[in-house]
């Protein structure tokens, strides 16, 4: 297992694995943050996986009153545990990824880009829709806004650039799509994504306190096609 480490400001060190977007890479990522979860040194403020790396937050003044000597900067103090840890990491082989089934309504107006999607590609908005159904989805990461997960795995044939105009609101439950990447906006937010569909499921919750979250990094993505009355019953019924 390779890595870097590199200072990110004063007050977090950025754990490179890599630099290409892959399961393998993501593995390691993900083992890194659960074992960053089990270790939980006292310095540690927190932590953010991310495609190809951890960002860990440390706390330099706790540090420097309890951990450095003089002649020692915190950064380089951090840098050393962070290196030891790093250095008895065992990568793991996992059982099998948890799948969540996302229904999704395509088009219309809760997927207002999906025509473009189609003519961008040279497809039709039911290939299109058939072709981001069939894809082998993993979640990298969660990011951006609570709950907002980057989905690999996308077939390429539907790919499409993020607007040159973002828009202000976008409704939470959006589908979208940027470069070869789909997502789901979990709250109302602006977005520059393009918008092919929505979804009655909640990506995010802050009343669950166990679990605000839908989507968790590592898990498995089946979008499942509903129609217009199935989605409206679906989130009346607070799914």
């Amino acid at each position: 297992m390779d890595w870097t480490l590199h200072p990110l400001g004063d007050q977090a060190v950025l754990i490179e694995f890599g630099n290409e977007i892959s399961e393998e890479i993501n593995h390691i990522v993900q083992t890194a943050a659960s074992s960053l979860d089990d270790w939980q040194p006292e310095w540690m403020v927190e932590y953010i996986p991310a495609f190809t790396t951890v960002t860990l937050f440390y706390d330099p003044l706790y540090i420097a009153n309890h951990k450095t000597s003089q002649n020692q900067l915190p950064y380089d103090w951090v840098h050393q545990q962070v290196s030891e840890f790093l250095s008895t990491l065992t990568i793991k082989e996992t059982g099998p990824a948890r799948t969540v089934e996302i229904p999704v309504c395509y088009g219309g107006d809760l997927g207002p880009d999906l025509s473009y999607v189609a003519e961008k590609n040279g497809l039709t908005e039911e290939e299109v829709i058939e072709r981001h159904m069939n894809g082998d989805y993993l979640v990298y990461m969660i990011g951006f806004a609570p709950g907002f997960p980057y989905i690999g795995g996308m077939d390429p044939a539907i790919a499409a650039p993020r607007r040159k105009d973002p828009r202000l609101k976008i409704p939470a439950g959006t589908v979208g799509i940027a470069g070869a990447q789909t997502g789901v906006y979990p709250l109302e937010t602006p977005g520059g994504w393009q918008l092919i569909g929505r979804t009655p499921s909640k990506m995010f919750d802050p009343s669950n306190e166990e679990a605000p979250t839908l989507l968790q990094a590592g898990d498995r993505i089946q979008f499942r096609r509903i129609t217009e009355e199935e989605y409206e019953n679906l989130k009346e019924g607070g799914a």
